[in-house]
């Protein structure tokens, strides 16, 4: 049994994918979340996924400021400050997800929490969960998504490449509903 698990853990190493039902193009890569990792901030988090420019600044912005309940305080002011430690691919996802949960982690009231997801459309029409970097050059269209938590709806999408809208069926959803579930 033990070596078993050590093969799937050089494989999961080596394909930078985790193996799931569904085969390693529809999985995730192992990702971790640590909250209130430093002493003098009201709220901080560190969110690794896989091994800043002012767009992506502002896409974080925008996404943070959908969900923060502001009017509960007028003259606050809220800060995020987000550190690239690495990039392996899925980047602005992997900062949306920092985002809230810092902002979790200070207490900030949100009418609901966010999620960032990204996917890369190959070449051949089959789309990639969580990318990584060498996936997401390789790629012909990167997409990437915030989702509502409470209503499920899309608060930001971004995209870069070419890619129709066949081929990315999220644009079919209805306002609210959750895709159908592929198995």
């Amino acid at each position: 049994m033990e070596g078993a698990m050590q093969a799937d853990a050089k494989i999961r190493s080596e394909s930078g994918t985790e193996s799931g039902p569904r085969g390693p193009a529809c999985s995730l890569r192992h990702f971790a979340c640590e909250q209130n990792l430093l002493s003098r901030p009201d709220g901080s988090a560190s969110f690794l996924q896989g091994v800043a420019e002012k767009s992506r600044e502002r896409l974080i912005r925008n996404t943070c400021e959908a969900v923060v309940l502001g009017t509960l305080h007028p003259r606050t002011s809220i800060t995020v400050v987000l550190q690239v430690i690495s990039d392996a691919g899925s980047l602005l996802a992997c900062c949306l997800n920092a985002a809230c949960m810092a902002l979790v982690d200070a207490g900030v009231p949100m009418r609901a929490l966010f999620c960032g997801v990204t996917c890369a459309l190959n070449s051949d029409g089959t789309l990639v969960l969580d990318p990584t970097a060498k996936q997401e050059k390789e790629a012909r269209a990167i997409l990437t998504f915030a989702l509502d938590s409470v209503e499920r709806k899309l608060l930001m999408s971004t995209t870069k490449g070419l890619y129709s809208d066949a081929e990315v069926p999220v644009w079919r959803w209805g306002e609210g509903q959750v895709p159908p579930s592929r198995t």
